[in-house]
């Protein structure tokens, strides 16, 4: 087949710091290709893929560059002929091609709007398009309106060192986004309340730093560290040395593809039971999930319970990069059939 792929245009694929969805292109990219698919990928100038490469007009956002963007993906579209588009960016940029019987898939990696979605099936060539989400808590909230699909985020496992046992004092981690959302602050209660050490890596969006400096920071020292962004090797090391992930997110997460990552490397997740959190982990096999923090800081005695060999098997089954590739091709079959 050949594909075409979107990306939003602020960042490169595959990122260097922060970019889950950017990184999930990435790995897709590369099994498509060793899958004999021939991939192009409209992304950031910078991006750096093995794949043709159609770099957008700018990575600004605003009408002006918006309209830029869209006229780069369909003048191309315009001259080449692609079996199917895949769509991890702006549901705008394929408006010109709505109408056609051009496949045309469009992927969810966070809430979706569905005024916009309904709009695009209203103006759409019938069974001409379809959405995925990354959960079936996203593509729950779609089905309603559109052929909908659940296509998990995943890893490439290769890319993370399994680590079969850690130290009796190894710590726990805490790595995303430094936000009220993400809880990092309830990640320092968790180490408080049961003595544990607590690494704390992720970058502080400049809206954020306030809650950074009230609620994180006064309680660093020789136990509590924050050694902020990490690339993907730092984050290996740091999670595979880690006796769990703690995810006490307080919103709906669509995900949270640094789950899987600790998973791969054998670190079970602790995390609170929101969004997608209760399909990615199983409780007592790959993890623990909890409704309260008070559970939560119960779980981190369970730890010693579980077999780091089969939180890793759990991502060689389900979230392997080979399956989600796999699962891609199929929806992709299915569209060039309807």
């Amino acid at each position: 087949m050949k594909i075409a792929i979107t990306a939003d245009p602020f960042i490169p694929v595959p990122p260097i710091l922060y970019g889950g969805i950017e990184r999930i292109i990435a790995m897709l990219i590369v099994e498509l290709q060793h899958l004999g698919h021939e991939v192009t990928l409209f992304a950031h100038k910078d991006s750096k893929v093995s794949c043709k490469h159609i770099p957008y007009k700018t990575d600004k956002s605003g009408l002006k560059n918006d309209l830029l963007n869209t006229w780069a993906i369909n003048k191309y579209l315009l001259k080449n002929k692609v079996d199917v588009i895949h769509s991890f960016g702006r549901l705008a940029y394929l408006l010109p091609q709505l109408h056609k019987s051009l496949p045309k898939l469009m992927s969810y990696q966070r809430e979706p709007t569905l005024k916009q979605i309904k709009r695009a099936v209203s103006l759409s060539k019938k069974r001409s398009l379809a959405f995925t989400g990354c959960s079936d808590y996203i593509s729950n909230k779609i089905k309603l309106y559109a052929p909908t699909f659940t296509v998990y985020n995943g890893v490439n496992t290769s890319s993370y060192q399994f680590n079969p046992l850690v130290d009796e004092d190894a710590p726990l981690v805490f790595l995303g986004r430094i936000e009220h959302i993400k809880g990092a602050h309830i990640a320092v209660e968790i180490a408080l309340k049961t003595n544990k050490r607590l690494v704390i890596a992720g970058n502080i969006p400049s809206e954020a730093q306030k809650y950074f400096d009230t609620k994180v920071s006064p309680f660093l020292n020789d136990k509590i560290t924050y050694i902020g962004p990490v690339d993907d090797n730092q984050k290996n090391q740091i999670l595979g040395q880690s006796a769990a992930l703690l995810m006490p997110i307080l919103w709906d997460e669509p995900f949270g593809i640094v789950m899987v990552e600790a998973m791969a490397c054998g670190t079970p997740v602790i995390a609170l039971k929101r969004g997608a959190v209760p399909e990615v982990v199983t409780d007592s096999l790959n993890g623990y999930t909890a409704t309260t923090t008070g559970q939560l800081i119960e779980k981190v005695a369970l730890l010693p319970q579980i077999d780091r060999k089969s939180v890793r098997a759990t991502v060689e089954e389900k979230f392997s990069a080979e399956s989600i590739a796999a699962d891609y091709v199929q929806v992709y079959q299915k569209l060039i059939n309807a």
